[in-house]
């Protein structure tokens, strides 16, 4: 992994933007349309707030998250209801969202629609990740139901997944899906997550997730 700091957050946020969006318009110059894998939470909020407002061909852009929390869209926890607030708005209004929510049936019973709502965008052209302090990614969590199946070389693309720490439960693209993007970046703060990134190159993935996309990837870091 490649680690850069920077002397503050908003510095973070703004040349994080500007490189997201570069790296989506290159990927625009060399094929007909690009993928943008996204994390949820608050912490990418700001650098989204930016990127709505840059010149790009959006329309030529499809738009995923990491994962979901399998929530209607009207809960404050709703991570498509954030990218529709922060992101998909301005001039990336005109961007795809492609779904990772169905109404009304649980995570398990979907999998196969939303998996194939992925067709036709794989792999990834630019991802960002974000990762907790627990070294989750995604929601890839330590000790997940299906976290052994969703590291596996063979896994499908996206999984649900339960874990102790993620609350309700989730829905994920696998670690082969990540870690096949084009382009991987990792946007963090604070000192103890930068001691867990840290932590993670040593262990394995079964206890630290986010080491099953280190390598290759920009960390970004701000206290």
């Amino acid at each position: 992994m490649t680690f850069i700091e920077y002397p503050d957050r908003e510095m973070m946020m703004l040349d994080l933007a500007d490189t997201l969006t570069g790296e989506l318009a290159d990927a625009l110059r060399r094929h007909d349309t690009a993928t943008f894998c996204v994390p949820g939470g608050s912490t990418p909020g700001p650098i989204f707030d930016v990127m709505s407002e840059q010149a790009l061909d959006w329309d030529r852009v499809s738009v995923v998250l990491n994962d979901e929390r399998w929530v209607e869209e009207d809960s404050p926890r709703s991570n498509t209801a954030m990218l529709r607030k922060r992101l998909l708005v301005s001039k990336a209004s005109e961007a795809t969202l492609i779904p990772l929510f169905k109404t009304g049936v649980a995570a398990e019973d979907a999998m196969e629609e939303l998996g194939q709502g992925l067709d036709g965008h794989l792999p990834i052209s630019v991802l960002l990740l974000g990762m907790g302090a627990d070294m989750h990614t995604a929601s890839l969590f330590p000790g997940a139901d299906n976290l052994t199946a969703a590291l596996a070389a063979d896994a499908p693309r996206l999984m649900p997944m339960r874990a102790e720490g993620a609350g309700e439960p989730r829905i994920t693209l696998s670690a082969p899906v990540l870690n096949g993007a084009l382009s991987k970046h990792i946007v963090i703060t604070g000192t103890e997550k930068r001691e867990a990134i840290e932590r993670a190159r040593h262990l394995d993935p079964q206890d630290a997730p986010i080491a099953a996309v280190l390598q290759g990837a920009n960390v970004h870091w701000a206290e």
